[in-house]
């Protein structure tokens, strides 16, 4: 270990301990500074990454209850809340769909609609990769796809290099796609699911926001956003290439090789489908003054059920129904179910329990009293400057680290300045996903970094206007929406 990273280390606590032994945030409730401490020692960890994301997360069960703010019995309960069922439930459909290589048809499918253009090969990747994100983890998606990608790199790779563009195009537009597409729903990236959990947890009289209500705001803006990456990266990338060496009917063939769908295919698409349709039923869909109820009415307590109940249904169906193909299997094994991210699970209970401290220490309260300086500010330039700033973190940090700091002081900044929390938090979470410049920015960047055929001058130079386009798209949708 090297002297900086130990001091990366060192780091974390040793700001905590400054804060809480030297500063006096309100003399008359200590457990301010307390709470301060601990958000400041997790901030430098995530930001650092100084140790894993998930050991990071451990800090709150063992220092809340050390330092009077909760007791570990109600730390621990955040770990396990029912939004992070939601997570698990969603990860083992997924699952499902990659043991049965149901991505594979979807994708050759899509291809072999879009045609072998250098353009519509372009769009074709990217609307696959955007599609199959809105349901799975972004991360999973490009894993799934960018092997049939590489094929198509190798396939029209030229001696003359002359399609090199078009190979950086379709790599960069793989992984921005996947991280757009996680925007549209709740259970397509994590800050989403974060930032539902937080705002139940703290407007619970709230019913304004659902699966389908995060969709209706959530899916024209990615598509927005989904267009310009494929107009900047066409400008970028495409200017000199205009034919791959890709046979017309390459991809129809390659998908007719995959034959008929199998029997365990036609059911997980059906158990997949069903989930969507579930999942936007299940509350009541306004239309004005034209109310279509949720299925979710049918029962004693509506309030009860929640689309995390959805999620884990479906995926205990997959436990149960027979494979076929694998006699004495199911179309889903425990032994798939290891698979479940579990830094991401730890990640999302330290989000919850440091908000969860930010509110019981009183520090949301202090917070607010302090940010009562931006009273009056034009709500379009506030929406911008929140915009901005979580896009910036989120460059160097975990855009769930990213989020999970900045939830708790906008819960107080809304409370301050009594305006819809909507107009706050979901701007903010929306942003946590804009990491598209760095490499490391997000999974997705990395992936497709790893394959070498792409630089960091390229990666940063299309990242760089999807981050400017981004917060523009994102601050005046909200402005306007509200």
């Amino acid at each position: 270990m090297t002297g900086f990273a130990r001091f990366k280390i060192v780091a974390g606590p040793l700001a905590a301990f400054l804060i809480i032994r030297f500063s006096e945030l309100d003399p008359a409730n200590p457990l301010v500074s307390k709470m301060a401490g601990i958000a400041v020692w997790m901030a430098i960890w995530w930001l650092s990454e100084a140790v894993h994301l998930a050991v990071t997360s451990l800090v709150p069960f063992i220092m809340l209850p050390l330092l009077g703010i909760a007791s570990a019995k109600n730390v621990s309960s955040e770990y396990m809340d029912q939004v992070i069922f939601l997570f698990i439930g969603g990860f083992l459909i997924s699952f499902a769909i990659e043991r049965w290589k149901l991505h594979q048809r979807i994708a050759l499918k899509i291809l072999s609609l879009a045609g072998t253009k250098p353009k519509r090969i372009l769009l074709g990747v990217m609307l696959t990769s955007f599609i199959i994100s809105m349901w799975i983890s972004n991360t999973a998606t490009v894993m799934m796809l960018l092997s049939a990608v590489l094929a198509i790199v190798f396939m029209t790779d030229k001696p003359d290099g002359s399609n090199k563009g078009f190979h950086k195009a379709l790599l960069i537009g793989l992984a921005y796609s996947a991280t757009i597409g996680g925007m549209a729903t709740l259970v397509g990236t994590p800050p989403n699911m974060v930032f539902m959990r937080t705002f139940t947890e703290t407007y619970p009289d709230s019913t304004v926001m659902n699966f389908s209500k995060w969709f209706s705001i959530g899916f024209p803006l990615a598509v927005v956003l989904l267009v310009f990456c494929y107009w900047m990266l066409s400008i970028l990338f495409l200017k000199n290439t205009h034919d791959t060496g890709v046979k017309a009917t390459y991809f129809s063939e390659q998908y007719k090789l995959l034959g008929k769908m199998d029997y365990e295919q036609k059911v997980v698409s059906v158990l997949f489908i069903a989930t969507a349709v579930l999942w936007f039923t299940r509350a009541d869909i306004v239309f004005g003054s034209f109310v279509v109820p949720g299925w979710s009415n049918i029962f004693d307590h509506p309030g009860w059920i929640t689309d995390s109940t959805v999620a884990v249904f479906m995926a205990l169906l997959l436990f149960i129904i027979p494979s076929k193909s694998e006699k004495g299997t199911a179309l889903l094994r425990w032994s798939d179910a290891v698979k479940l991210p579990f830094d991401i699970i730890l990640l999302f209970g330290s989000g919850f329990a440091l908000a969860m401290g930010f509110e019981t220490s009183g520090l949301s309260s202090w917070l607010a009293g302090n940010l009562e300086v931006l009273k009056g500010t034009n709500q379009l330039v506030l929406i911008l400057s929140i915009v901005s700033l979580v896009c910036i973190i989120s460059e160097f940090a975990s855009n769930v680290a990213s989020i999970q700091l900045m939830l708790p002081i906008l819960i107080a900044l809304q409370k301050e300045l009594q305006i819809d929390p909507l107009v706050l938090m979901v701007p903010a979470t929306l942003a946590a996903s804009l990491g598209f410049m760095l490499p490391v920015a997000t999974a997705p960047n990395t992936i497709v970094f790893g394959s070498r055929k792409i630089s960091v001058y390229d990666m940063a130079r299309a990242g760089f206007w999807m981050d400017i386009a981004g917060i523009l798209i994102i601050t005046l949708f909200f402005y306007w929406l509200h």
